[in-house]
């Protein structure tokens, strides 16, 4: 089970790399962070949750306007190409610094095609198939749009009334 993470974090990293190399990337990052205003930074940090705001207020916001003015950085449990790839639109090509949206969702196990939770694929004893499944979500996650999605984590278990036991 524990040599599920570094998979699934080599499978998330399979997309092909940036053309620019470090130092160029942190002189465009330095550059844009100078450009931002203040309400443009704190925008970086708001979250949307499918169509919601996180948070323990339900607050219904016109998601386009708020993209366009640069106050959203993240959306998660987005899912379908057309839906994600519409909200980055708006975000790259509507905005005035046009910074793509990071886009995040739960691929515990699997995304389209869906596996057995990782308690029951670490049941196989079966590494090769467990690597297999990440692989299948991870290309899925990304095919759809989503380059952030969520693994299972390593732990011991020391109350098994936590509701999400079975994920690790």
């Amino acid at each position: 089970m524990t040599s599920l993470i570094p998979m699934l974090a080599l499978a998330a990293s399979s997309s092909p790399t940036a053309p620019f190399d470090s130092q160029e990337i942190e002189r465009r990052v330095a550059a844009i962070l100078a450009q931002m205003t203040l309400e443009e930074k704190v925008g970086q940090l708001v979250q949307f949750s499918n169509g919601a705001a996180t948070g323990p207020d339900n607050v219904k916001v016109d998601q386009n306007a708020l993209i366009a003015k640069g106050g959203m950085g993240s959306v998660l449990n987005a899912t379908g190409a057309k839906n994600l790839n519409g909200l980055q639109r708006q975000a790259v090509e509507k905005s005035r610094l046009k910074i793509p949206l990071l886009f995040g969702l739960d691929v515990i196990h699997g995304h389209r095609t869906i596996f057995p939770v990782p308690l029951g694929l670490s049941a196989t004893w079966n590494p090769d198939l467990i690597e297999r499944t990440a692989r299948v979500a991870a290309v899925e996650a990304t095919a759809e749009g989503v380059r952030w999605t969520f693994s299972p984590m390593v732990d011991i278990a020391r109350d098994a009334r936590w509701g999400r036991i079975m994920e690790g």
